[in-house]
Order: structure tokens, then sequence, then C-alpha cells
């Protein structure tokens, strides 16, 4: 009598299961890095960047009347770092150290000055003119002395920056660069600085041209 052969299905322990995963997920790990670390590996995939934007079309011109009386230059640093809940950050989030560079430009708006606002004596001796009060214009950032100091990304944030090119991958921290030097110059007495400086413009100009006396006050 033919004994029968009996297959003994050998399963993988609990353990081994956990091990091979945790084999697997360093090995994905290290193998991101390497991808990230070795310059134009993208090129292998056939990746090309083709400029194909139309020239550029002139829709409108409009006439400046306010007179750029101070410049402010300025640098921040921003720390950007973003956190996913339940997840390390080894495999899931991302940190930015960025040096934002850029300018901030006070000016007077002569262009609302009225016919009110400016007085001149008989004899054309005298002038007192009235003038807003002086504003601060929009900060902008430099690219050519901004930059990202350092980037730190989980696993799976290098992998999506592996397989595509994301432009607005700096965005957020340019954002704040721009937030932050805007605040600064608010406080940076820039204001006060173009208002002096528009004072001294203006009595230089109308003492050229024969006034003795010249006032220049500021109002809201």
């Amino acid at each position: 009598m033919t004994t029968p052969i009996r297959r003994v299905s050998r399963r993988m322990p609990g353990w081994a299961k956990a091990l091979t995963a945790v084999v697997l997920v360093i090995a994905v790990f290290f193998a991101g890095i390497r991808l990230a670390v070795l310059p134009g590996l993208k090129d292998l995939f056939g990746t090309e960047t083709h400029d194909r934007s139309g020239p550029a079309l002139l829709q409108s011109i409009q006439d400046m009347s306010r007179y750029d009386a101070a410049s402010g230059n300025f640098q921040v640093v921003v720390d950007l770092e973003k956190d996913t809940k339940y997840l390390p950050d080894a495999i899931r989030g991302s940190r930015v150290l960025y040096v934002g560079a850029g300018t901030v430009d006070a000016y007077v708006d002569l262009g609302k000055v009225a016919k009110d606002d400016v007085t001149v004596n008989g004899d054309r001796t005298s002038a007192t003119l009235r003038l807003p009060h002086a504003a601060l214009g929009k900060p902008a950032l430099d690219p050519d002395r901004s930059y990202a100091v350092s980037k730190q990304r989980g696993l799976l944030d290098r992998l999506g920056d592996f397989f595509s090119d994301n432009p607005n991958s700096e965005q957020a921290v340019q954002k704040l660069a721009v937030k932050h030097i805007g605040e600064a110059a608010k406080d940076s007495g820039l204001t006060k600085r173009a208002e002096t400086n528009t004072t001294d413009m203006l009595e230089g100009l109308l003492h050229s041209l024969g006034f003795k006396e010249v006032h220049v006050t500021y109002h809201s």
C-alpha cells in the first residue's frame, strides 16, 4: 500500500513579514536618495523642456505721477516646515530653509496734489505745498539674491519630485519671504525717509526757480 505524499505548506511567520516590509521600505528609501543626488538622471527618460511662448503683447500704458523717493533693501530667512499626521517626517513631510532678498520702494503720489494744495504769493517768492503722505510699493523679490539653503523631504515627497517637475515647489516660501519683507518695510521708517527726500527735492527745484521760501507739508 502506497503512502500518500502530503505537501507541507510553510507559512512565513508574522515577524518575518514585518521584517521584509521594513527592508523594502529601507531599500526604496535609499533608492530615492540615490536618485535625488544623481544629477541629470531624469534625462534618461527623455525629458525635454521647450519654450513655445508667444510674443509679449502691450495691453496698456499708464502715466506715472509718483515720485520714488526712497528704496529699502531687505533680507529674511524663511524656515517653513510641513508635517503630516500619523506619518514620520522620513516618510512624508518637508522643511525648507530659504533666504529671501528684495526691495521695497517708498513714493509720494504727486498726481493727487490738487490746485488748492499749492499756494504761491503775489511776487512769486514764497510757495507752500501740501502733499499726500508717502506710501510703500509692493515688495519685489530679487531672484539673483534669493536661494534655498536646504531642503528636507520625506520619501513620498522625493519620489513625487522625481516623477514630476513641480514649478511651485518654492512658491510657498517665496510668498512668505515677500510677506515678511513687506512687514519689515512698514516698521523701517522708509516712508519718513521718502517724505524727507521729496521735501529736499522740491525745495531745491523751487529755489532754482527763484523762490526764496518753500514750505512743504504732508496730509492724509
